[in-house]
C-alpha cells in the first residue's frame, strides 16, 4: 500500500459525515427561518422595537385656600439590565448595595439572573430579562451616586409618587391612590379620571447595546398631566374637627365618633372628620375599618335629632301653635278608633306646651305631632328632609338609611318615629337635615369638590351650590329656629352647647342602641346638631359619638354639646362670625368658659 493510498471505506465515512453535518445544519435552518421564522421575528422585531412611556403627572388636591392636601413626589425607579453587566464592575455591587439599601447578597442574585426562570438561555419556557428593579423608588440626591460609580447597565426610570403633606388630616375626604396610581377611596377615587391625566408614548429602535437610533423615531404622543382638584374644605376648619376628636376619644373612648362642619346656604362641607382614622402616607398597613367614612357609611337611630322634623311639619300644616299644650302625662290615647301607646319621657312632665316639647325633648309630646300629621304626612316630610335616601355625596360609600314605607309600619311606628326612633340614618343625613332649617327650610346638596383647574390656575369646570328641594317655608324654619335656641339655652336640654353672645339653635340625640333585638340601657349614642348665629346661620355644626364612656350619663347635652360650643368657639374668629348678642363676653378654648 503506498502513502497516497486511502481507504474507499474510510473515504465514504467521511462523505457520510459531511453530509450528515450539512444535513443538520440545512435541517436546523429549516427549523428556525420556516417553522419557528413567526415567533423568532417577533422575538426580534421586540428586541429592535421600543415604546417609551410618558408618565403623565397626577393633579394636586388642595382645600378651599390653596393648601396643598394631596401632591406628587419625583423618585426614580433604579434597575439592571443584566445582559449587559460588565465583570469589572464586580467591585462597586457592595458599595451600590450600600447606597440603596439592599442586602449585597439579594442584589448580587438579581445581577446574575439573565432569564425570568433563573435557567438556561435555551430553555423553550424562558426569556431574557431586560430589567429588573433595584430599588422602588431613590431620591434624586442618591441617584446621582449610583451614577456616579458608572456601574455599566444599572439605571433608573423617574417617576411620580403620591404623597399627603398633612398625613392624617382629613383622611376620609381627601382618600389615596395606591401604588398603580388609581385612586381607591375618598375624592382621589371620585376624580381619578381627572387626577390621573394621560400618559404620553414615543415609538423608536434601538441598536445591539440598546442604545435609540433617533432616525428611526416613528410616533409621538406627549403626557397629558392631571388637572388639580380644589375642595370646598378648610384645613383650619378640619384641623379644629380633628383636635376636638382627640379630646373626646381622650375624655369618654367611644367606638366611633363623627364631627361634620358645613355653610348652611351652599351645602359647602368646611370639615368632615371621623375616629378612628389614619395616615395617608401609610394607608397599606392601616386597618381597613379605620379607612371606612363614617359619616356615610354608617347608620343609627338619630334619636331626638329627629324631632325637628316632624315639629317642623306640623308648623308647616298649621296643626299646631308655639303655646298649644299637650298632656305628657297620660300613656294611652286614641287615634283613628283605636288606642295608640305613647312612649316614655326622661321624667314625668303633665302638660307641655309645644315650646316645652322641643326645649325639654318630649317624646310624649313630639309623639302628638305625628298624630295630628298621621301617616302619609310624616313620612313625606321625613322625606322632604332628606331621610331614607342618599343625600348625593360625591364619594363612594354612601348609605341611603331606612325610612319604610307607609304600608310596612307597624301600629307603633306613627309614635315611635316622632322621636327618632323606627328609622335609620347617616350622620351625614342628621347633618343636612338641620341645615336645612339653617337655610330657610332648604335642603342643599353635600358638596366636597369646589372646582378642577390647570397649572395655569384656570378652571376647566367647577360644581355649584345645588338645592335638591324645599322641605318646608321659610317661616316655618324660622318658627322651629326660635324654639331650637330654647333647647340650648339654660332650661334647656343642652346649655352646654350655649356660645356667649350668640344665638345658637340646636337640638340633642341620646339614642339607645339596638343590641340582640332590644334596646341596650349600657350601648348609647350621644349626639348634638345645630347652627349659629340662629336669626344668620353661618355654620352647622353636628357632633357624633358612639358609645361613649362616662362616669355619668351618656346624654348628648353632655358628651356632644361641650364639643359643638368649643368648636364655635374656634371657627367665630376664624370665620369673622359677627356676635348676635351684646354684653357677653366670649370665652375663648382652654382660657374657662360655660
Amino acid at each position: 500500500m503506498t502513502p497516497a493510498f486511502a481507504s474507499s471505506f474510510r473515504l465514504g465515512l467521511l462523505c457520510l459525515v459531511v453530509l450528515a453535518g450539512f444535513s443538520g445544519i440545512g435541517v436546523r435552518l429549516y427549523h428556525l427561518q420556516v417553522l419557528e421564522r413567526e415567533p423568532l421575528a417577533l422575538i426580534a422585531e421586540s428586541n429592535r422595537k421600543q415604546v417609551i412611556v410618558h408618565e403623565a403627572k397626577r393633579g394636586g388636591i388642595v382645600d378651599r385656600r390653596g393648601n396643598l392636601l394631596a401632591t406628587n413626589r419625583t423618585y426614580v425607579e433604579l434597575g439592571v439590565d443584566p445582559q449587559v453587566i460588565r465583570d469589572e464592575d464586580r467591585d462597586k455591587w457592595p458599595e451600590l448595595a450600600a447606597l440603596i439599601d439592599v442586602p449585597l447578597e439579594e442584589l448580587e442574585h438579581r445581577m446574575r439572573t439573565r432569564t425570568a426562570a433563573g435557567e438556561s438561555d435555551y430553555a423553550e419556557d424562558v426569556r431574557l430579562v431586560r430589567w429588573r428593579r433595584l430599588h422602588r423608588g431613590l431620591d434624586e440626591p442618591t441617584y446621582e451616586q449610583v451614577r456616579e460609580l458608572g456601574i455599566r447597565g444599572v439605571y433608573g426610570n423617574r417617576t411620580y409618587r403620591r404623597v399627603y403633606p398633612s398625613g392624617e388630616l382629613a383622611a376620609h375626604i381627601v382618600g389615596y391612590a395606591n401604588r398603580e396610581g388609581r385612586g381607591t377611596i375618598g375624592v382621589e377615587h371620585a376624580m381619578d379620571f381627572y387626577l390621573r391625566g394621560e400618559d404620553g408614548w414615543m415609538e423608536s429602535e434601538r441598536d445591539g447595546r440598546r442604545r435609540e437610533l433617533m432616525q428611526f423615531r416613528t410616533r409621538e404622543v406627549p403626557a397629558t398631566d392631571g388637572l388639580n382638584i380644589e375642595l370646598t374644605l378648610d384645613s383650619m376648619v378640619q384641623h379644629v374637627i380633628e383636635e376636638e376628636l382627640g379630646r373626646i376619644v381622650d375624655e369618654f373612648s367611644p367606638k366611633g365618633a363623627t364631627i361634620i362642619v358645613s355653610e348652611p346656604d351652599t351645602g359647602h362641607l368646611l370639615g368632615l372628620g371621623n375616629y378612628p382614622t389614619f395616615d395617608l402616607n401609610h394607608y397599606n398597613v392601616a386597618d381597613i375599618a379605620h379607612q371606612r367614612n363614617l359619616a356615610v357609611t354608617d347608620v343609627l337611630e338619630p334619636g331626638s335629632t329627629f324631632k325637628i322634623v316632624p315639629v317642623a311639619a306640623a308648623f308647616n300644616e298649621n296643626l299646631i301653635e308655639e303655646d298649644q299644650v299637650f298632656d305628657a302625662g297620660v300613656s294611652v290615647v286614641k287615634y283613628r278608633g283605636r288606642r295608640v301607646s305613647l312612649p316614655r319621657d326622661h321624667r314625668e312632665m303633665g302638660e307641655v306646651t309645644v315650646e316645652e316639647i322641643v326645649r325639654q325633648s318630649s317624646n310624649r309630646g313630639v309623639a302628638y305631632m305625628g298624630l295630628l300629621l298621621g301617616e302619609r304626612r310624616l313620612y313625606d316630610y321625613s322625606r322632604a328632609f332628606g331621610f331614607g335616601e342618599r343625600t348625593g355625596f360625591p364619594l363612594i360609600g354612601e348609605r341611603s338609611g331606612t325610612l319604610h314605607s307607609v304600608g310596612n309600619w307597624d301600629g307603633l311606628t306613627i309614635t315611635r318615629l316622632p322621636m327618632g326612633h323606627a328609622l335609620s340614618a347617616t350622620p351625614l343625613q342628621i347633618h343636612y337635615a338641620m341645615g336645612a332649617l339653617a337655610n330657610e327650610g332648604m335642603l342643599m346638596e353635600p358638596r366636597i369638590i369646589r372646582r378642577a383647574f390647570n397649572e395655569r390656575d384656570e378652571t376647566v369646570f367647577e360644581f355649584t351650590p345645588q338645592a335638591r328641594r324645599r322641605a318646608v317655608s321659610e317661616r316655618t324654619a324660622e318658627r322651629v329656629s326660635r324654639l331650637l335656641v330654647r333647647a340650648v339655652a339654660p332650661g334647656g336640654t343642652a346649655p352646654q352647647g350655649e356660645i356667649p353672645g350668640y344665638e345658637v339653635a340646636g337640638k340633642t340625640g341620646t339614642t339607645q342602641k339596638i343590641v340582640d333585638g332590644r334596646y341596650s340601657r349600657q350601648h348609647h349614642v350621644a349626639s348634638f346638631s345645630g347652627y349659629f348665629p340662629a336669626s344668620n346661620p353661618k355654620v352647622v355644626i353636628t357632633v357624633i359619638v358612639d358609645e361613649p364612656t362616662s362616669a355619668g350619663p351618656s346624654y348628648g347635652g353632655v358628651v356632644a354639646a361641650p364639643s359643638f360650643r368649643r368648636i364655635g368657639v374656634e371657627l367665630i374668629p376664624y370665620l369673622g362670625i359677627e356676635p348676635t348678642r351684646p354684653g357677653r363676653e366670649l370665652a375663648h378654648r382652654g382660657g374657662g368658659g360655660l
